[in-house]
């Protein structure tokens, strides 16, 4: 029950989801890596995708003795969730299902959005994750290339991607969707810029909250959950590329916790795992 939550993502996105599940789990130990060093994700063959997710997965294990795994990436989550689940040790959570049960209960109309990274999109787990939820909506999704590019360079304003997300969310707006969700862990940090684009009748959702409660009740019901901390709460941030990058930009978008952001490297029982 002490040992931490791990938590992966390709690289500031799933940070998004670390401090909705701070907020709501304040006694959790996290760990967190960003696979900053091998991102972007979305343009990847899923292949590729998911050979990274079980790495990181299983270093989250082996090295860091997490007691749960929070699949922080739609993109590793559409890749790699169903073999993981069956493969690890420990509970896993993805954000797929959990934004899609979000994005069904908050559409008034019944035409609902979601966009995401191109890997995303192509794998139709969010068409899959909807048609289980047995609402009957009309989904239209779009792929979103470049908007993670962005946010990885902490451009989150500006025309220049203004000019994108009015290009790229065209799709969804043209099939007047009432609810968009975010499917993509980066595009929370773009929700000023995605929601002038679509409009103030076009309601955004974002998978990070729904996931946080997910992984509450998962752990919850696996008899994992920390009620209190007998020692002080402590959260780890770990990156595959420019630790100082990592440190400076995601402190902007997350905060000073990341000050104190480590390397990762995969060793090589991982590699081959």
């Amino acid at each position: 029950m002490d040992r931490p939550i791990g938590m992966f993502d390709s690289g500031f996105g799933g940070l998004t989801v670390a401090r909705a599940l701070i907020d709501l789990l304040p006694f959790e130990d996290i760990v967190y890596i960003g696979d900053t060093g091998r991102y972007p994700y979305g343009s990847k063959p899923l292949s590729e995708v998911r050979d990274h997710a079980r790495q990181l997965a299983w270093s989250l294990v082996k090295d860091f003795d997490a007691k749960a795994i929070i699949v922080a990436c739609n993109t590793a989550a559409a890749a790699a969730l169903d073999e993981l689940v069956t493969e690890m040790p420990v509970p896993v959570i993805g954000v797929i299902e959990p934004g899609a049960k979000a994005l069904v209960k908050a559409t008034r109309s019944g035409r609902v959005g979601v966009i995401g990274t191109v890997g995303t999109v192509v794998s139709g787990a969010y068409d899959r994750a909807v048609a289980r939820t047995r609402v009957p909506v009309v989904l239209t999704t779009a792929a979103c290339p470049g908007f993670v590019e962005f946010v990885e360079r902490g451009q989150t304003t500006g025309d220049e991607i203004a000019i994108l997300a009015d290009r790229l969310l065209a799709p969804v707006k043209a099939a007047s969707v009432d609810t968009l969700l975010l499917g993509c862990t980066h595009y929370p940090y773009l929700a000023r810029v995605i929601g002038q684009s679509m409009g103030p009748s076009v309601t955004l959702v974002s998978s990070a909250d729904e996931t946080a409660f997910a992984a509450r009740d998962q752990l919850q019901n696996s008899g994992l959950l920390r009620h209190t901390a007998p020692n002080a709460v402590e959260h780890q941030f770990l990156s595959s590329g420019d630790v100082s990058h990592f440190a400076e930009l995601g402190g902007r978008l997350f905060g000073p916790e990341l000050a104190q952001a480590e390397p990762w490297i995969a060793s090589a029982t991982e590699q081959s795992s």
